[in-house]
């Protein structure tokens, strides 16, 4: 990781700032595309470990098929992180490396599923949403836990499969909680770009099964990233 001092970091934060306003003005929270078109889905996760000072990361990419649901494709990046982590600002930090493992894929995916937000974040550029504008691609957030926004909680849903609440800040929905599971936590969806909030549901839904309360794509690729750096952290 660069050493940046204070004021590198609040010049940092300044540009990183401007660069999300710029592109929250472009997102677009509408279906670009007919759901039966729909064949591949990307699941997106990043991994990180230090080896002195030095931290390093991974990016694996899982694709499956929207109807069986089967793993049809499988890359991975890594490198040395470059960029500090600075809270809000992540995608700059993950980027490089999901952009170096999207350069691998054979099949290119009609949406990519990050393992994080989307528009559910106090610029709406969470890593779903600013990497959309690279990728090309409509994209989803499927976040395991909820980062408090503007002071904002959100409702638990109805202990019941597919349950959700909206989670409204200043009359606007940023993203959704959504139970995929009875008896088992929420996570939190939010679109990406390119796709609305309740298609981003039907597609997180399409990939429930009894494994884990992630859809199949994200957990996969959670699967793969820490198989991938116990292999490259030894």
């Amino acid at each position: 990781m660069i050493k940046v001092n204070n004021i590198g970091i609040k010049n940092l934060t300044e540009e990183f700032k401007t660069v999300q306003n710029e592109l929250t003005s472009r997102v677009k929270l509408i279906n670009s595309f007919k759901m039966e078109d729909l064949l591949l889905i990307a699941g997106v996760d990043l991994a990180y470990w230090d080896v002195g000072k030095t931290t390093f990361g991974t990016c694996c990419i899982v694709c499956i098929d929207y109807e069986t649901k089967e793993i049809v494709e499988k890359v991975y990046s890594y490198g040395e992180i470059t960029i500090p982590y600075i809270s809000g600002f992540l995608a700059f930090r993950e980027l490089p490396l999901i952009l170096d493992a999207v350069k691998k894929l054979k099949r290119i995916p009609d949406i990519y599923m990050f393992d994080g937000n989307g528009y559910l974040h106090n610029r709406h550029m969470g890593i779903a949403t600013h990497a959309s504008f690279f990728l090309k691609k409509p994209t989803i957030g499927v976040a395991k836990s909820y980062l408090k926004i503007k002071g904002v909680d959100f409702t638990l849903p109805e202990n019941q499969e597919g349950a959700y609440t909206d989670i409204v800040i200043n009359d606007e929905v940023y993203g959704r909680a959504l139970r995929t599971t009875k008896n088992v936590k929420p996570i939190f969806v939010s679109c990406g770009n390119w796709i609305d909030l309740d298609t981003s549901t039907e597609i997180v839904m399409n990939f429930i099964n009894k494994e884990s309360r992630l859809p199949i794509p994200v957990r996969q690729a959670d699967i793969e990233t820490h198989k991938v750096r116990k292999e490259l952290s030894q």
